[in-house]
């Protein structure tokens, strides 16, 4: 059980959330334009590092120490599946279609949560998970074939999309319990410094490409270390610690409105006509395996009939 949370609480874990929405809509639109300079190795490792120094500097600036030992397998999890493979992943998926189609495809990460959580949980499976994961599904599948017109390359991008959702889910069930130990802090910098760890095979990347890139891309790079990185992952520990995973995951429900309109303001592009077909049916899904059964409401009989009731006894 959680504990209640004060007014001033909820304000704050609202806060974070807003924080965390709005920056990593923005990392969608900054991803697609710095990957023309960038191989999604070498940005996810730029954008490690930056996120890497930034996050140890404040953990050394407070001294909050090492996580304990009962944090560490999250800790290690989120760090290689989320730092790690979902950013290789998404920036190989946006090297082939657009921020906002990414975004979308990527947001059936909650419904992914809600099925490891039956798994690995012991949550059980309920008719509206089973339901929201076959809308979801078929929504992927729309939005496939929507990129289909690009050839296989299109195709590819929407399954590396896919493997982010995956591994971002996956990272999150098993980051709930790290934060039982652990600070968001400290959750947050250890895993960035694990996921930097695990994308250094790129350095050599990184370097050459940094040389050639104009000074804006590796701008970009460093933004997407210290804002979408650093600063929301962990308000998104910091609020993940005041709710559940599920929950947290229903936030992300607005990520792509806000993608799509970032994408055609900045970027002058916007997914094909058929793919907003197929990420509604996304985030359909998600809302689906999310909502919970009404409660029927005794109806309560009038009072009028009842004092005459009352009387002819």
């Amino acid at each position: 059980m959680l504990a209640p949370v004060s007014d001033g609480g909820r304000s704050r874990t609202l806060a974070a959330v807003s924080v965390t929405v709005l920056a990593w809509a923005s990392a969608f639109v900054v991803i697609r334009d710095a990957g023309r300079y960038f191989d999604p190795g070498a940005l996810a490792l730029g954008r490690l590092l930056a996120g890497s120094l930034v996050l140890g500097a404040v953990w050394l600036a407070r001294g909050e120490g090492w996580p304990p030992r009962a944090a560490w397998p999250g800790i290690a999890g989120t760090g290689v599946l989320w730092f790690g493979v979902y950013m290789v992943a998404l920036n190989w998926g946006e090297r082939h279609v657009d921020a906002g189609t990414a975004a979308m495809v990527v947001n059936i990460g909650p419904v992914v949560i809600a099925l490891l959580g039956g798994w690995l949980l012991h949550e059980g499976f309920p008719r509206r998970l089973l339901a929201g994961l076959a809308v979801s599904f078929a929504g992927a599948v729309i939005v496939g074939l929507s990129e289909s017109g690009g050839g296989s390359a299109s195709l590819l991008g929407v399954g590396m999309c896919l493997l982010a959702a995956v591994s971002y889910a996956t990272a999150v069930v098993g980051q709930k319990p790290a934060l039982r130990h652990a600070s968001a802090l400290q959750v947050t910098t250890f895993g960035c410094f694990i996921g930097t760890v695990a994308t250094l095979p790129f350095a050599g990347q990184l370097v050459t490409q940094t040389a050639a890139a104009p000074v804006s891309a590796t701008l970009m790079v460093v933004y997407l270390g210290v804002v979408p990185t650093a600063l929301a992952f962990t308000t998104w520990a910091y609020a993940l610690t005041r709710t559940t995973a599920g929950r947290m995951g229903v936030t992300t429900y607005i990520v792509p409105a806000i993608v799509v309109l970032m994408s055609w303001v900045i970027l002058g592009e916007t997914p094909r006509p058929l793919a907003y077909l197929g990420g509604a049916l996304c985030l359909a899904g998600v809302a689906v395996s999310r909502g919970r059964k009404r409660r029927r409401t005794p109806v309560l009989p009038d009072r009028r009939r009842v004092e005459e009731l009352g009387a002819g006894r």
